[in-house]
């Protein structure tokens, strides 16, 4: 039996099974263990500073007796934390984004997913580089400005030659006014040198979900494939970071696995980041198992409800509190509207799931990688966020102003970013105004500007910004930044 190592470069020693097992059991003795409780509950709610905020995080095994505990009270009181935190290091943004299907072609056997090889009732879809110019003018249509592209795995059709032509294809639209600023990536585990072309492309984030983190369970739900490889797969992430990425997300499918195994393995793997390359995971997506073309989630028996779903998320947001945290359309209005105040800080709109969507009047299904719930159009969404207390934001001058990676956390976990996110935030929400919005939107958007505005603490940033926006409004100057 392999021994817990966080800062082992083996996944059987960071993401170690017999740790697990006794962070759930030790879960389980303290869960009604009130003096415990109280004190992890201290630890993780944020500390004001004279440089701004700070917040230790919770271990895995502290996180994980919070999630046991079922002590209404106490959820509230993780409620209330989870929201404290999110306000401090990412304040009431909400950063915006789409994911753009590039091929459904497939290597793998995956069970939970109907892009597995031997699905022949899906049609198999690969864009050329005239269709990806076209749902990237589709997509720049909407307002959007950052991407996270999707592919199956298929070393055929689908090789590393093509993801960075699509790259380069992507950046290279500009329409109107309208750029795709930052694309993030989220394919198969890959080499080191294939990392290092993916950072030389100019990449943002490279995302990749573990599925589950249980092993056995692991094995049996990718029963052939390269994906087989539960090691390769967990060690990806280490992989990218050496060829230079240094922004990755995390991610479990909730549904695969018994939750609470998941999530200690999902903290767990954030730890692993933090201790052995000084930056944890840049953002962490919480997706469910969703119906699809021959997928019923029904036929998994580890389902989780509406409550626990939020609690887990919130969880997480106590566990890791530097890190972005991402819902998708897999979720409905409702489930979204709730985890935006436990700690989510970016969600997708007008998504499509499908290859080729965007360039489709109607949305099509046959190549849907799963069921979209929250079908409403970017305005829409952007309209709902702002009615909610939210601000939309565009922002991705982060990345191109190299903070990224430690210089981003060093800011984020000082909450420093603010300084820089909220007025960035009031610009790109500008921007869409002016190019994209309805009219109901745009007056929504500029009375939410003009009051955000006010709650700059820096006057001569606030100044700028003011005049930036001005500008924006007054002419085709775009792309303001801090």
């Amino acid at each position: 039996m392999a021994v817990y190592n966080p800062k082992s470069p083996k996944a059987e020693e960071f993401i170690n099974d017999a740790e697990i097992r006794e962070t759930l059991a030790y879960a389980e003795e303290n869960k009604n263990n009130k003096e415990l409780i109280a004190q992890i509950l201290e630890k993780a709610r944020p500390k004001k500073t004279e440089t701004g905020c700070v917040c230790a995080g919770l271990t895995h095994r502290e996180a994980s007796v919070l999630l046991a505990c079922e002590d209404p009270q106490v959820t509230e009181k993780i409620y209330e934390i989870a929201e404290e935190i999110k306000l401090a290091f990412y304040g009431n943004r909400i950063v915006i984004f789409a994911p753009l299907y590039l091929s459904n072609y497939c290597v793998n056997g995956c069970l939970y997913c109907p892009y597995h090889m031997k699905n022949r009732t899906i049609p198999r879809r690969k864009l050329t580089q005239e269709e990806v110019r076209a749902e990237v003018t589709a997509l720049q249509d909407m307002g959007h400005k950052r991407l996270a592209i999707e592919a199956g795995e298929d070393p055929v059709n689908n090789p590393i030659e093509y993801i960075l032509e699509c790259i380069q294809t992507i950046y290279s639209v500009h329409h109107k006014n309208g750029d795709i600023r930052r694309v993030n990536v989220n394919i198969a585990a890959t080499t080191v040198e294939n990392y290092r072309k993916l950072k030389e492309a100019g990449i943002g984030t490279y995302i990749l979900f573990q599925e589950t983190y249980h092993k056995e369970s692991y094995l049996k739900l990718h029963p052939t494939g390269p994906k087989h490889d539960y090691d390769y797969h967990t060690e990806a992430m280490d992989r990218a970071m050496e060829g230079g990425i240094d922004d990755v997300g995390l991610g479990v499918l909730f549904g695969l696995e018994l939750y609470k195994y998941e999530f200690a393995g999902l903290i767990m793997h954030a730890e692993h980041l933090e201790a052995v390359h000084g930056v944890g995971p840049h953002t962490i997506s919480v997706p469910r198992l969703k119906r699809a073309d021959d997928i019923d989630p029904d036929d998994f028996d580890n389902g989780i409800d509406d409550e626990t779903f939020a609690k887990i998320t919130a969880c997480i947001r106590l566990a890791v509190p530097y890190t972005g945290m991402i819902i998708s359309t897999r979720e409905t209005e409702e489930v979204r509207a709730k985890l935006l105040n436990l700690g989510i800080s970016q969600v997708s709109g007008g998504s499509r799931t499908s290859v080729g969507g965007y360039t489709e009047e109607e949305r099509p299904h046959d190549t849907e990688q799963f069921d979209v719930s929250d079908q409403r159009s970017l305005d829409e969404v952007v309209r709902w966020l702002m009615e909610n207390g939210h601000i939309p934001s565009f922002c991705t001058a982060c990345y191109r102003e190299g903070r990224t990676g430690d210089r981003f956390m060093s800011l984020c976990k000082n909450g420093q970013i603010l300084n820089c996110c909220h007025p960035n935030a009031l610009m790109t929400l500008s921007e869409y105004l002016e190019d994209y919005a309805s009219e109901e939107t745009k007056q929504k958007g500029y009375d939410v500007v003009e009051a955000e505005l006010e709650r700059i603490p820096k006057d001569k940033v606030r100044n700028i910004a003011r005049q930036n926006i001005r500008d924006i409004r007054n002419s085709n100057r775009r792309d303001f930044r801090f």
